[in-house]
């Protein structure tokens, strides 16, 4: 199974108090996505497959993940954006340059994984197609 959505949505506040910048990922971008893991609920321990594209255009970060069947995880996570039971993304990070503290500007950012989750930090990070092609 594959999906696209956004992973971060660009100058929106999220529930933790943050917004992210545009150009925010551009070193992410750059490297690629195969430096970038596909996690379960943020978990290190459950990968789920792998990120084939990381863009940012100008509503966010844009993310296109392939779910692996080969891993339990992978066909849970499958199954529940199946059947709509889960349909958020959130990312993992560590801040290289920032300004400010309510709300903090996330502007230099490195992406350490990006996740499919139940409750996204950035309540829009949304999934918004998903295909079966194997």
């Amino acid at each position: 199974m594959r999906f696209a959505g956004y992973a971060a949505l660009f100058d929106r506040v999220d529930r933790g108090g943050d917004v992210v910048r545009p150009g925010a990922f551009a070193e992410a971008v750059r490297a690629g996505p195969g430096r970038v893991p596909l996690l379960w609920q943020h978990e290190q321990g459950r990968p789920i497959g792998r990120i084939e594209m990381l863009a940012e255009d100008r509503r966010g970060l844009r993310v296109i993940g392939r779910l692996s069947a080969r891993s339990a995880a992978g066909r849970e996570a499958a199954a529940l954006l199946r059947d709509g039971a889960v349909g958020g993304l959130s990312f993992g990070y560590r801040v290289r340059a920032g300004v400010g503290e309510r709300p903090r500007e996330l502007r230099d950012l490195e992406l350490v994984e990006v996740s499919l989750v139940t409750m996204p930090m950035q309540p829009a990070a949304r999934v918004h197609a998903v295909t079966e092609e194997e």
